[in-house]
């Protein structure tokens, strides 16, 4: 038997793997050759759609990192076990099958142009015109495929470090439509981009080390003034923990009422999510609060045991109280239950992390830190008297302010 159609029919005998052929490049891949015994006029069309679209996607060059990439993002009960680092538990004869597919796959991904032409039924006769094709080079694979040896081990630590499926090529979600969707261009902010509260950033740092070891711990809300880094404490924890399997997902606040649908979700999941709820506050009459506190605390439709909810918030209590609320209508009989009612939602927060407006002296050291790593050449008197100016402009200090004012010196 030909060696393409050897691969032709190894590919179409994937099983585990077997939606790598639903992917654009595999499956195109797949339409080449199965179209070895056509007619001139329909071969040579699969071949021109094939080569435009690697080269529309950017892999006319390598080939093989776009079969293996393919493959390395599929979500199947072997990528799902190793993701989930239990993928010694399956059985033999589907790691075996698991095997089958990756040689099948690596070899579809080293297969040339010059080869797969070369097997053509009906080469002789295009023979002028498949000279002028052009050719695609194979590459190199995709990292772990790049060291498969027989053993599984390689591909297996990858999944376990990256995840799998989109949650293995994306890094950032949000929920979206009723359902998680990636988000594209996420913020790839650090932990070295702060200066200043290392205690606050410190706890949250270690509830999350604690929650990625299986250790106790706890859902957290980080409350205080606006602009002092509560939601950047979060996405940069979030990025920091990236290659041990943390994702992190938001959660409009208006679409509370949709948190069992995602809990369902991620609880069948490998990986462990922080589940991100920016800005959260409260109307006194709004309810969807309370889906939120059965979710922290006594609902049915809990959070799965791998997210953790991080909030943030600019108001300690969350929901807003005016004086009345306190001082209850006529008809209100139990005005300190109404009371308890309000305040009992940041109170199921296990760990709540206070975030001030940072002190004149703190604020400067924070400019003049940011200073240095843009490589700003001003003296610290320039700049602090300048950092001052800006903060009575905007109204008041806070890191935002002091990331602002930096900016502005490019400008």
């Amino acid at each position: 038997m030909k060696q393409v159609e050897m691969i032709r029919l190894r590919l179409a005998s994937l099983s585990v793997f077997r939606g790598i052929l639903r992917r654009s490049v595999p499956g195109a891949f797949y339409r080449l050759l199965s179209a070895m015994d056509s007619t001139p006029d329909v071969f040579l069309e699969t071949y021109g759609e094939f080569y435009s679209l690697i080269a529309e996607r950017g892999c006319a060059d390598r080939l093989a990192y776009a079969m293996t990439e393919a493959a390395l993002f599929d979500e199947n009960c072997f990528t799902k076990a190793a993701a989930g680092g239990v993928y010694q538990e399956l059985s033999g004869e589907l790691l075996r099958a698991v095997k089958r597919d990756c040689e099948a796959i690596l070899s579809a991904a080293t297969l040339s142009a010059d080869e797969l032409l070369g097997e053509y039924r009906y080469i002789d006769a295009i023979r002028p015109i498949a000279d002028e094709l052009p050719r695609w080079e194979c590459g190199e694979c995709a990292e772990s495929f790049r060291m498969f040896d027989g053993s599984l081990d390689q591909i297996a630590a990858y999944y376990r470090k990256n995840g799998c499926g989109m949650f293995a090529r994306y890094k950032a979600f949000v929920w979206r439509d009723g359902d998680i969707r990636p988000v594209l261009n996420y913020d790839t902010i650090d932990l070295d981009d702060f200066t200043g509260y290392e205690r606050q950033r410190d706890q949250v740092l270690a509830n999350t080390r604690a929650f990625l070891d299986g250790k106790t711990c706890n859902n957290i809300l980080l409350y205080g003034d606006m602009g002092t880094g509560k939601s950047s404490t979060v996405k940069a924890v979030a990025n920091h923990f990236r290659s041990e399997g943390l994702r992190i997902v938001e959660m409009p606040k208006e679409r509370l009422r949709d948190f069992p649908l995602l809990a369902d979700k991620l609880a069948h999941l490998p990986m462990k999510f922080i589940i991100f709820i920016d800005d959260l506050s409260f109307q006194s009459q709004d309810q969807s609060y309370t889906t939120l506190k059965a979710v922290l605390e006594g609902g049915l439709a809990a959070r799965p045991r791998n997210a953790l909810i991080y909030a943030t918030s600019n108001r300690r209590h969350i929901i807003k109280e005016s004086l009345s609320d306190r001082m209850g209508s006529v008809d209100d009989v139990h005005i300190r239950d109404n009371m308890q009612e309000s305040l009992s939602l940041s109170d199921r927060f296990g760990l709540t992390v206070c975030y001030t407006i940072p002190s004149k002296k703190e604020y400067l050291a924070i400019v003049l830190a940011m200073a240095r790593e843009n490589g700003i050449t001003m003296s610290e008197e320039e700049l602090c008297n300048g950092a001052e100016r800006f903060a009575l402009a905007k109204g008041g200090r806070s890191p935002r302010c002091a990331k602002q004012y930096v900016e502005s010196l490019y400008t």
